[in-house]
């Protein structure tokens, strides 16, 4: 019995693990119980091979705290060559009826948001990223964005 329990746990672990062949970067940053609208979440790239071309994504962890449908992000990819690309994207986090979207069990769902495809790195880059949710109506953004716990970036190899 324990070895049948133990090849089963062996089989399980497996599966999962060899799932994530394509990750080469992917880090969580916490904003705390709030996300206020100053904070840059950064994150410095590894060299990655040049010769490969890998997809981008954004992950973010939310709870039921979060109270719009929608998620406007500010990301600026800065180059080796001194040049920075910003671009303001816009994430749908919950349905009509207001249930978040995303994976997980719990009241924390976990996203994984397109960014960028089929980018080539030549050098060490670095990405932040910042929050621009603004109420409907209202010029001044929100200061600090509840129900957003964690920020993240991953970076996939392209088959």
């Amino acid at each position: 019995m324990r070895l049948k329990n133990s090849v089963l746990v062996f089989l399980i672990a497996t599966t999962l693990f060899s799932c994530d062949k394509k990750r080469v970067f992917d880090e969580y940053k916490s904003v705390g119980d709030a996300w206020h609208k100053d904070s840059v979440v950064s994150f410095n790239l590894p060299d990655l091979d040049s010769t490969k071309r890998y997809d981008l994504f954004i992950n973010v962890r939310d709870n039921n705290n979060y109270p719009y449908n929608n998620l406007f992000l500010i990301v600026s990819l800065e180059l080796p060559n001194g040049f920075t690309k910003v671009d303001t994207l816009e994430y749908q986090m919950a349905d009509p009826d207001g249930n978040l979207l995303g994976d997980g069990f719990s009241d924390i769902k976990e996203s994984k948001l397109f960014y960028k495809e089929n980018i080539r790195f030549r050098g060490k880059y670095k990405v932040n990223i910042k929050q621009a949710v603004r109420e409907s109506g209202k010029v001044p953004g929100v200061t600090s964005l509840e129900g957003i716990t964690d920020v993240g970036l991953r970076i996939e190899k392209k088959d």
